[in-house]
């Protein structure tokens, strides 16, 4: 005979529904299910997907992965597409997982709690030996620990503060799972060009870049970039994506990425 529930366990599973909610991004296509407070899901992600070209058949792989919002939309957009979801923390990549499950991306898209910093053999045991991918996509923390406060919220904080040697440690670590040829697609901070050009020098080339601007008038805040394994060619500069116009409205274009299926030059680029 079951008991009802207390009125304590009534107020505990309250309380953890609190403690996360369920978010529609691309016009309602992909719904997220995330923690309330911390790092969220934000424009960044769902322009990363937007730029990484991929063909069915292929793997993809996405390193800070989060939720799984930039993975999950790229295996929306692309039927056939292996992708495989690298989260650092457990619960996130939990979260990932039951996300690829609620939006029928299961049987192609998996969730691995792993540090972008884990040895080789940890990635290969987990199916992502080195050469193994064709394309990585990845939003680092991109916020110099040297210079920004901490947040202290720890998981806010690990999302989006790099301790010194961060981004090329996560370049060298795409290098070493893509196949030559295979492309490396990223979103970062647009004052951390010389940086980014600087660690992607060894082993990426034909580098794209596209800065994304707030307003027409404003610098940019953003940059995506896509890099080829093993290319030679010179750096690309694309025409800027501009979020809003100088009213404060949606640009026309940006929202057709942000909520419906177009994507952006680099994910054009062959």
């Amino acid at each position: 005979m079951s008991c009802a529930p207390t009125a304590a366990e009534r107020d505990l599973v309250e309380e953890k529904s609190r403690a996360f909610t369920d978010d529609a991004v691309l016009g309602g296509r992909l719904i997220l299910r995330q923690p309330a407070r911390g790092h969220r899901v934000g424009h960044d992600a769902i322009l990363l997907a937007a730029s990484t070209a991929a063909h069915p058949g292929e793997i993809a792989v996405d390193l800070g992965a989060g939720v799984g919002a930039a993975g999950l939309a790229l295996a929306l957009r692309v039927p056939g597409l292996a992708v495989r979801l690298v989260e650092i923390d457990p619960e996130l990549a939990a979260l990932s997982a039951e996300n690829a499950a609620r939006n029928s991306l299961a049987t192609r898209v998996s969730a691995h709690a792993l540090d972008v910093a884990a040895p080789p053999s940890d990635f290969a045991a987990a199916g992502m030996a080195p050469g193994s991918a064709d394309r990585v996509l990845m939003n680092p923390p991109f916020h110099d620990a040297t210079r920004e406060q901490a947040s202290r919220d720890a998981r806010r904080s690990l999302a989006y503060v790099a301790p010194p040697g961060t981004l090329a440690l996560w370049i060298g670590t795409a290098a070493r799972l893509l196949r030559a040829g295979g492309t490396l697609t990223l979103i970062h901070r647009a004052d951390a060009l010389p940086e980014l050009i600087g660690a992607l020098a060894h082993d990426f080339g034909a580098v794209a870049v596209q800065p994304v601007h707030p307003k027409p008038a404003a610098p940019a805040i953003r940059l995506l970039m896509r890099a080829v394994k093993g290319a030679r060619t010179p750096l690309t500069l694309l025409p800027a994506l501009v979020l809003n116009g100088e009213d404060g409205r949606p640009a026309a274009e940006a929202e057709a990425v942000l909520r419906g299926p177009v994507t952006l030059p680099l994910a054009q680029i062959t």
